[in-house]
C-alpha cells in the first residue's frame, strides 16, 4: 500500500546554503526506495484553519520503503542541513487501499459508539 512522508516546514526568509544543498541531494536518497515528490513547496490555499509555512509530500510504494528511506544513513546525513535552518514537522503515513470506502469506516465508528455506554 502506498505510503507518504509529509513535511510541514516553516521557512524564514531566503533559504540557507545548507538547505539548498539538502534540496540538491535529497533525490539521490529517495531513488533506492522508489520515493518521488508529489508536492514540493507549492503555494498552499488555506480553506480552513491556519497553515503557516510550506508543505512537502513524498510518495513511496510501501510503508516499509518510506521508513527505510527515512532511517537510511544517506538521508540521515542530510537531515541536519535542513533542520538547523528550518523548523517543521515530518510524519510518515500509510495511504488507503484503492477500494477504500469511507462509509465502511463510518459504519464501524457507529457500531463502536453504539456499543459504548454514555457516561
Amino acid at each position: 500500500m502506498t505510503a507518504y512522508a509529509i513535511a510541514h516546514l516553516y521557512p524564514e526568509g531566503r533559504p540557507h546554503a545548507e538547505v539548498i544543498d539538502y534540496i540538491e541531494r535529497i533525490q539521490s536518497t529517495l531513488d533506492p526506495y522508489a520515493g518521488r515528490f508529489l508536492v514540493h513547496n507549492a503555494p498552499v490555499e488555506v480553506v480552513e484553519g491556519a497553515w503557516p509555512g510550506a508543505v512537502v509530500v513524498v510518495g513511496f510504494p510501501s510503508l516499509g520503503k518510506a521508513r527505510a528511506w527515512y532511517a537510511s544513513p544517506a538521508y540521515q546525513e542530510l537531515v541536519p542541513l535542513r533542520a538547523r535552518h528550518m523548523a517543521g514537522d515530518v510524519v510518515i503515513v500509510e495511504g488507503v487501499a484503492p477500494d477504500y470506502d469511507p462509509r465502511a469506516t463510518a459504519a464501524a465508528l457507529r457500531a463502536g459508539a453504539a456499543a459504548t455506554p454514555v457516561a
